[in-house]
């Protein structure tokens, strides 16, 4: 069995979103002759709030080793984990190289800078090394209005530093492949790389893990609860106004039923309004419940599952693909989705016959066409009958074992290409 060093600062009990990544593929990586080994970061030195279920959904033949890292401090100087620990990831690294046979470096990003040790240990040790995008490092800010001068220092140095981290790396991987593309555009294409995609995927056996918990809405009588689960990113904000200005009209034509709450958990701190505060401009305070602290992962499954419908509205961009899509369909809960009809979302649901409530939208589309498709949509979703049945065997090219075995045929071909 061939070794894989995954190098990514966040592991169990924090359950980030891109923890999911390495352990969703790596759950699945044996399978394929690939033995994963982790390089990570002690749990002391993360800042989020443990979610200790989150254990159950890794795999027992994980080999984890942990490293330190500077601790936050008073001054909150470096926030980020993968500067907090470079340089003890690096000297971890080496300990486990010299120690095993390490075949291949996989990096997910972000934390973006841990990208950079793939080049550093490829020149040392001969190792070939990729880099997956969970987001993009390098992104358009024009999607961030109310960006501050953070943000844009964080751009400029990603400009400086992703092509010296992808310059001697053999592979190229991401979520959907616009999410790197431009790294393949922008650096030297004399230097063929493999690059392969792959969605984040879903292990079905986090679906049978079982709670003892209480909903967001348990104390709640008569309640009928609808529930959006996951990041608020600012560039969303548009289709949330069409949303919430959909839903005021009905309020105004006394055709919403006030039994309907709307639930946005661990929806995150980002710049610009909270979604709170976008449903408060629509007079919809009493409608909305936001939660902005990340809620433990299995929690979120269980709340999916029990809610009367499941919220996914995505952004206006057409490359933005939503993990958080395969469980809301797993939820077997109707599921409201808005994205841009490029989006793989939209394949996806289409494929499963979860299209019922999808609304699309294309770049050319007036306002009022997307006022009067919406409010058809969201008229059927929340205030008719639904029927609802969905083909949950479709998913299984999206799992998080397809998604393995595609990572796999790229690591293959790397070593191929290498004649490892």
């Amino acid at each position: 069995m061939k070794n894989v060093l995954i190098i990514y600062p966040l592991w169990h009990p924090s359950n980030l979103a891109g923890v999911h990544r390495p352990r969703l593929i790596g759950n699945f990586l044996p399978e394929f002759g690939w033995h994963p080994i982790i390089l990570t970061v002690k749990e002391a030195f993360f800042e989020e709030i443990p979610d200790l279920d989150f254990e159950k959904t890794f795999k027992d033949h994980f080999e984890v080793h942990r490293v330190n890292a500077i601790p936050l401090g008073k001054i909150r100087i470096f926030g980020d984990i993968g500067i907090r620990s470079f340089w003890q990831l690096y000297k971890g690294a080496k300990k486990i190289i010299t120690e095993n046979k390490i075949d291949f470096i996989w990096i997910p990003v972000p934390s973006y800078y841990p990208a950079l040790l793939g080049r550093i240990l490829n020149s040392k040790y001969k190792i070939p090394y990729g880099i997956d995008y969970i987001d993009p490092w390098v992104r358009d800010m024009k999607n961030y209005p109310n960006s501050g001068l953070r943000q844009r220092l964080a751009l400029g140095i990603a400009r400086i530093l992703e092509p010296i981290a992808v310059k001697k790396a053999s592979l190229i991987s991401g979520v959907a492949k616009a999410y790197y593309q431009g790294v393949l555009d922008r650096n030297d294409k004399r230097a063929k790389k493999v690059d392969v995609a792959m969605p984040y995927g879903f292990d079905p056996n986090d679906h049978v893990l079982k709670l003892d918990v209480e909903t967001p809405w348990s104390n709640e009588k008569d309640v009928i609860p609808y529930i959006y689960a996951g990041t608020f990113l600012p560039n969303s904000a548009p289709f949330f106004h069409k949303f919430f200005a959909t839903i005021k009209k009905f309020r105004d034509m006394n055709q919403w039923n006030d039994h309907i709450k709307l639930y946005f958990i661990g929806t995150g701190l980002y710049p610009g309004k909270t979604i709170q505060e976008l449903a408060n401009d629509f007079d919809l305070s009493d409608v909305v419940i936001e939660k902005r602290d990340r809620l433990p992962f299995l929690n979120i499954l269980y709340f999916l599952g029990q809610a009367q419908g499941v919220l996914a509205i995505g952004s206006p961009s057409p490359h933005y693909t939503a993990s958080k899509i395969f469980q809301a369909i797993l939820s077997k809960r109707p599921v409201f989705a808005f994205f841009h009809e490029k989006s793989t979302v939209v394949d996806i649901l289409k494929e499963c016959n979860a299209d019922q409530f999808l609304m699309t939208y294309n770049d050319n589309d007036s306002d009022e066409d997307l006022d009067i498709r919406l409010e058809r949509i969201l008229r059927s979703y929340f205030l008719n009958e639904v029927n609802w049945n969905v083909k949950l065997e479709c998913l299984e090219k999206y799992s998080a074992r397809a998604s393995a075995k595609v990572l796999v045929g790229g690591l293959n071909k790397v070593l191929g290409n290498s004649n490892v």
